[in-house]
This record gives C-alpha cells, sequence and structure tokens, in this order.
C-alpha cells in the first residue's frame, strides 16, 4: 500500500504537479519567517503525507476493527467516560491534520453512545454516498451540516458525541466570522460554537498525530466545560488557535492543497 503512496508522490510532486503553486504560496503565507529552502522541504514532505493520506483513504472501505485499532489509538479515553459519568454531551473538533478520517472511523470503540460527524456533502452525489458508507462502517452516525441542529434536537433526550472540522472553508454565502490563523485573515465556520453553545456540552480539541507510517494517536483536551457560560467567538478563536499551533509544530502533516484563503474580508460587505 505504501508502495502506492511513493509512486504517488513522485507523479504530484515531480511529473503533474499536482496544486505545487496552490501549496507554495499556502506556506509561504503562512510561514513568511521561512525560508526558501525550508519551503520547500515542509512541501515535499507534505506530498508524501498526501500520498499516505491516499491509499489510507481507500483502505478505509476494508480495514478491519483489529487494525484499526491497533493503527488508531486514543491516548486518554477516560476523558468521554468521565464526562459521560457526569450526564454530559460532547463537541469534538479538529482539522484537516494527520489522518482525521480515520480518527472518525476509530472513535465509537471508545463509547456506546451516539457519536455523530457532521460533514460538508461533497457537490458529488456519488462520491457523497460513498464516504458517508465509509464513514458508517463502525457506527459512525454522518450527518449533513444544514441537518446538524435538526438532528440533535432529535437526539435530545440521549448523550452523543459529535465531531466536526473546525477549519473547512464556508462559501461565499456563508462568510460570517473571519480571525487571524496562520498569520492571514481567515473565514471560519461559526456552526462548531452555535452547536457547543446551544447543547452547552464540553468542547474538546482531538490532538492526532503520527507516530509512524500508518500509526496514530489521538489526545483529547478539554477547551470549554460550559458552552453556555462563553462569549460570542470565544470557542471559535480557541480551536482555531489550538488547530494553529499544532500545524505550526509539524506543518507537514495539514492539508496544505486545501484553497484555504480564497476569500477575503473584502468580499463580503462587512464581517468581523
Amino acid at each position: 500500500m505504501y508502495l502506492v503512496s511513493d509512486i504517488l508522490y513522485l507523479l504530484f510532486y515531480y511529473v503533474i504537479h499536482y496544486r505545487r503553486r496552490v501549496v507554495y504560496e499556502n506556506l509561504k503565507s503562512a510561514f513568511p519567517e521561512k525560508s526558501e529552502q525550508e519551503i520547500h522541504q515542509i512541501q515535499r514532505k507534505f506530498y508524501r503525507h498526501l500520498g499516505d493520506l491516499i491509499v489510507e483513504s481507500i483502505k478505509s472501505v476494508t480495514i478491519s476493527k483489529k487494525q484499526l485499532r491497533k493503527r488508531v489509538v486514543l491516548t486518554n479515553p477516560d476523558v468521554i467516560t468521565n464526562y459521560y459519568a457526569r450526564g454530559r454531551n460532547l463537541v469534538a473538533i479538529g482539522g484537516h491534520y494527520c489522518n482525521w478520517e480515520w480518527a472518525g472511523l476509530n472513535f465509537p470503540f471508545y463509547t456506546d453512545k451516539k457519536f455523530l460527524i457532521v460533514y460538508k456533502p461533497l457537490s458529488n452525489a456519488i462520491f457523497d454516498q460513498f464516504f458517508q458508507r465509509v464513514r458508517a462502517r463502525f457506527g459512525t452516525i454522518p450527518v449533513a451540516m444544514s441537518r446538524s441542529m435538526r438532528e440533535l434536537a432529535r437526539l435530545r433526550d440521549e448523550q452523543t458525541a459529535i465531531a466536526l472540522l473546525g477549519d473547512q472553508t464556508p462559501s461565499r454565502e456563508e462568510l460570517d466570522y473571519f480571525t487571524d490563523f496562520l498569520n492571514q485573515k481567515t473565514p471560519v465556520f461559526l456552526g462548531v460554537e452555535k452547536i457547543a453553545r446551544a447543547t452547552n456540552s464540553v468542547v474538546l480539541y482531538y490532538d492526532m498525530e503520527r507516530v509512524k507510517r500508518g500509526y496514530y494517536t489521538y489526545t483529547l483536551h478539554t477547551l470549554f466545560e460550559e458552552s453556555k457560560q462563553t462569549k460570542e467567538y470565544e470557542i471559535t478563536q480557541a480551536h482555531v488557535k489550538f488547530l494553529e499551533n499544532v500545524i505550526k509544530q509539524k506543518p507537514e502533516n495539514w492539508l496544505w492543497s486545501h484553497r484555504r484563503w480564497k476569500f477575503k474580508p473584502e468580499h463580503v460587505k462587512y464581517k468581523r
């Protein structure tokens, strides 16, 4: 499998130059203090990571529970059991970092409660349905972002955990809030904050790390225990800052080919 990944790295980086300009410009803007040599070094490491991410995502179709448990480990599952014992619901936030898909597949192994993943539907309905079937293999419940509040209302009498990616790019119509992220004004979805405050859930950040090729751990960090007591945008700023610090430590593991900064504050009449 990883031989295929090595071939993909060579193909994407050296042959077809898959989004090399996008990756380079994103890195330059995010790390203006780094030299050209450092930028190109991160860029090459990212394409190796991208190859691994692709083959691991394909493997998600057939990977067994035993293999997934071996390759992805939650370091502190007691965080989940302790909060559930206190009758709390959980909102877990992450980013397009390491292998977030495997983290989503793995999380249900640590709880017998309903686990929902909020996703942004793909424009291609066939691919969208395929990914939702894969994500639901081990008990995860995929929920489209537009239906998330209704689904949580339906489950209001049950304890739940819900996971979201905090670094998805809003569409032009959804530009509600800009914040500083990786040296740039960045539009951020407010869905994480809205869901957490509406349900007064404990807000966790799941921090994923690559142990070695094909093996990961993730750790749950409590950002807020009482969401309803937070100020407006406080949750959003906290999870964005946490991700930023994670990326700075090992930038090659983030999805730099993502057109994260295609929208600027000037694209809307007035946004914070």
